[in-house]
């Protein structure tokens, strides 16, 4: 059936067309069924029906569809009834339980990107993996169709490193740490980033603070292979696009598939080319790895997906009962950061972290005592001095210093309310806290953490610092930290016990 094509500015969120139900009735269509579209090229869309808002003879069509199709308004365009996909098929074999060939998994993830699942089939997908999961052969298989449905860069230099935090800590700022470190003693090391999903800040969130994070891939390579290393952000090219259409989904379902988060983290590991890879896996209350013995069941799925994809790698489990450092949160955190590579001996807990970190990948270059060498390249100053080659490689200021990083001007301390030890942090309620300051995406926004567990700290004393660009998202902040108190503060006498009777 032939209609004719209207603009309709509307942001959907799913690929949809608008049609009249008569129209609907003659090409044998109902509400959520789908249509293929014939312009000069073709695509599939959802279908909306209305007796209202559309005229008979007329498609609304909104512009990535507009787009797919190869279309432009008033122009006639072929319309018919298209199938749902096989990938369907796929999908409710694995709601059942059931076991993926390779073929089935790639039709699923192409079908993603090229916006034939609806999103409420993509949702079924993730429920599928997060209820029945998949086995290690499944999740290589998932990897590599991910890995191939965007650029794979291929470097001349050789060979590639790789380093990945599972994340859920916050204040984990070591990764241009731990690059500048590892790159400084000549190994290649093309870290790309993510931004924050659930959390208060990702490493690219800190870093676009003082250089550029959106680098195509032809500078990524270039980069890499001129420095040692790099600060990218992932989502900044066409690298496992599938991965980003994904999370959008899986974010409001509130749920991280096993299957879905492994194959997230290695796609993008396969489409740089890695032939090296160290996981950090933060470990503790409050994390999204809660316990030692989950932490070493991913790291023994890690290291056998490592085998079926060709790539040696290692695992460090990593202390997170509270956040790393002191600062949470964009200019905070790079400030921080930078403050270390400049010679700062303070926070020691990110130091350490990124000195033991750096150190293994040092012993898997076969560079020997490498947490030993990370320690000296750090307290030399090389570290620093490829930091900022890399920074300024980036875009960033050949002057950049951390004392140029400036929080938001509207800031609160939050004080004990009486004395003892600090026995616990909240990680979750230390990022809400952040989150309602307005970070991540208020640079400004965070806080500075001044107690830490264990330290001494009387009545009256500050706590934490609040720090927002504007006074609305302060007073949110300082809101949430009196609902959500953060820092348990106990002392030393736990009960006390004594006999019945008491001494006259």
């Amino acid at each position: 059936m032939k209609l004719t094509v209207k603009y309709y500015d509307l942001d959907a969120s799913e690929f949809v067309v608008l049609m009249h139900e008569d129209d609907c009735a003659a090409i044998g269509v109902k509400e959520n069924d789908r249509v293929s579209i014939s312009g000069m090229k073709s695509t599939v869309a959802l279908v909306t029906q209305s007796d209202t808002l559309v005229d008979k003879g007329i498609i609304l069509m909104p512009a990535p569809v507009l787009e797919r199709a190869g279309a432009r308004e008033g122009e006639e365009v072929d319309v018919i009834y298209s199938n749902k996909p096989d990938s369907v098929r796929s999908i409710r074999r694995k709601m059942d339980g059931e076991r993926l060939a390779r073929e089935e998994i790639e039709s699923v993830v192409v079908d993603i990107l090229d916006n034939k699942l609806s999103k409420i089939e993509i949702s079924a997908w993730l429920t599928a993996l997060y209820i029945n999961g998949m086995d290690i052969d499944e999740i290589a298989d998932f990897t590599k169709a991910m890995a191939h449905t965007g650029d794979i860069i291929k470097f001349d230099r050789q060979p590639v490193f790789d380093f990945h935090s599972f994340g859920g800590v916050p204040g984990n700022k070591i990764t241009p740490i731990v690059v500048s470190i590892v790159a400084a003693a000549g190994v290649m090391i093309p870290k790309m980033s993510s931004r924050a999903i659930s959390s208060a800040c990702g490493t690219s969130d800190f870093v676009e603070t003082f250089c550029d994070v959106e680098i195509d891939a032809d500078s990524v390579k270039r980069i890499s292979e001129e420095t040692g290393g790099l600060f990218a952000w992932g989502g900044g090219m066409n690298i496992a696009p599938v991965d980003d259409l994904v999370i959008k989904i899986e974010h409001p379902l509130g749920i991280n598939p096993r299957a879905q988060m492994l194959a997230s983290i290695m796609s993008k590991k396969v489409a740089i080319g890695a032939n090296y890879l160290l996981v950090d896996i933060p470990t503790g209350t409050g994390t999204k790895v809660p316990t030692i013995e989950v932490a070493r069941s991913y790291a023994r799925d890690l290291m056998d997906l490592g085998e079926r994809l060709d790539m040696h790698i290692e695992c460090a489990i990593t202390y997170a009962d509270q956040p790393v450092g002191s600062a949470v949160g964009p200019i905070l955190e790079a400030r921080e950061c930078i403050s270390i590579l400049e010679g700062s001996k303070h926070p020691s807990s990110v130091i350490e972290k990124a000195c033991d970190c750096a150190g293994i990948i040092l012993d898997m270059a076969g560079i020997p005592g490498g947490t030993a060498k990370a320690k000296e390249i750090l307290e030399s100053g090389a570290a620093y001095r490829k930091f900022m080659e890399i920074v300024v490689a980036q875009g960033g200021r050949p002057d950049l210093k951390s004392t140029d990083l400036v929080p938001g001007k509207f800031s609160e301390d939050i004080v004990a309310s009486k004395s003892g030890y600090v026995h616990t942090i909240h990680n979750k309620d230390i990022v809400a806290i952040a989150k309602a300051s307005g970070a991540p995406n208020d640079k400004g926004a965070g806080l500075m953490i001044n107690k830490k567990k264990g330290q001494r700290v009387e009545a009256g004393e500050v706590l934490f610092t609040i720090y927002a660009d504007n006074e609305a998202k302060l007073r949110r902040a300082r809101e949430t930290a009196i609902k959500y108190p953060p820092v348990d503060i106990e002392g030393m006498l736990i009960k006390r016990v004594s006999a019945v009777n008491v001494r006259k």
